[in-house]
């Protein structure tokens, strides 16, 4: 299993990648391109993994801010990932949770935050963002699925707000 950074030439079948993994809808494979084409696209942090030479898993982690009382902060969202339903339930998600999450916090970032599953996402240090002051008010969700992994200690206490998704997410 190789996990790379997405190339041009991937694009297509990250596409159909989304497509299979989410039911046969393009949601979250057009979800992609409008990241892929907003500012807050960061080409290093959209992750693939490759085996034989076909792409069976795909993370895309992109640029966002938490809006505090005097201060805007830049965090990362994650969304979507992507395996295929063959590839599904052997480690292939966790692989690029993790290296999206390493390569994020060398980029200096301190946060990755995310509307998920609570009962996936806790194994990859993930907890509830509304405990450490955070809120989203853009998309009405339970507040165990809204959360956030702490990249880089400390990081949680200077973070305090609402994060807001960029438009490409609308």
């Amino acid at each position: 299993m190789l996990i790379r950074t997405e190339k041009a030439e991937d694009y297509g079948q990250v596409f159909r990648l989304n497509e299979l993994a989410f039911g046969n809808r393009e949601d979250e494979a057009k979800l992609v391109e409008r990241i892929r084409a907003s500012v807050e696209f960061i080409p290093e942090l959209s992750i693939v993994a490759e085996e034989k030479g076909k792409v069976v898993g795909h993370i895309l982690l992109s640029g966002a801010k938490v809006l505090g009382e005097k201060h805007e902060h830049p965090v990362i969202v994650l969304a979507p990932i992507a395996v295929h339903p063959d590839y599904q339930k052997q480690g292939i998600g966790g692989l690029l949770i993790e290296e999206g999450k390493r390569r994020a916090a060398t980029m200096g970032f301190g946060a990755v935050l995310l509307i998920g599953y609570p009962s996936y996402y806790p194994r990859f240090g993930f907890v509830p963002a509304g405990v450490h002051g955070l809120e989203l008010l853009q998309f009405p969700v339970p507040a165990e699925v809204f959360q956030i992994c702490e990249l880089r200690e400390g990081a949680l206490e200077q973070l305090q707000g609402e994060l807001k998704y960029p438009a490409a997410f609308f």
